[in-house]
């Protein structure tokens, strides 16, 4: 069963997807926005999962940084400790930040998977809570 992907803003979001994960007893792939490294930055993700994990790391599977198709981006996470990125740029490029991304022991996408984005929801615990219980209940 694939892993249940939460796309966070936030401190709080990042907070209440792990608490949410931890009380279904599920891990969760938080991800950044969409090409988030570019106006945010690394440190900004790297900071938001050390100040929202503690007490919930056996609800954190994975976090990717989305550095959209931005090498030098990539780059920069992996100069700042992100343990996972999405790089969304030419293949060829790809292929060369893949290499590097094993180099630091981080993972790489070049795909951004399907995620409950809480961007615009009033009520992230409820949603969050509802989207695991779907996920989990269904096999996704």
């Amino acid at each position: 069963m694939p892993t249940p992907c939460i796309t966070v803003h936030s401190l709080a979001h990042a907070e209440v997807a792990l608490r949410a994960a931890a009380e279904a007893d599920v891990t969760v792939t938080l991800l950044s926005a969409p090409g988030a490294a570019a106006y945010a930055g690394p440190g900004w993700f790297v900071q938001l999962l050390e100040q929202a994990r503690p007490g919930y790391e056996h609800a954190l599977a994975s976090a990717y940084l989305d550095c959209g198709p931005r090498p030098g981006d990539v780059l920069a996470a992996y100069r700042a400790g992100v343990a996972g990125v999405i790089f969304t740029g030419q293949t060829a490029v790809a292929e060369k930040l893949h290499a590097l991304a094993q180099a630091h022991g981080a993972a790489f996408r070049t795909d951004r998977p399907d995620a409950l984005d809480l961007l615009d929801v009033a009520d992230p615990k409820s949603a969050v809570a509802a989207f695991l219980g779907s996920t989990v209940a269904h096999g996704r």
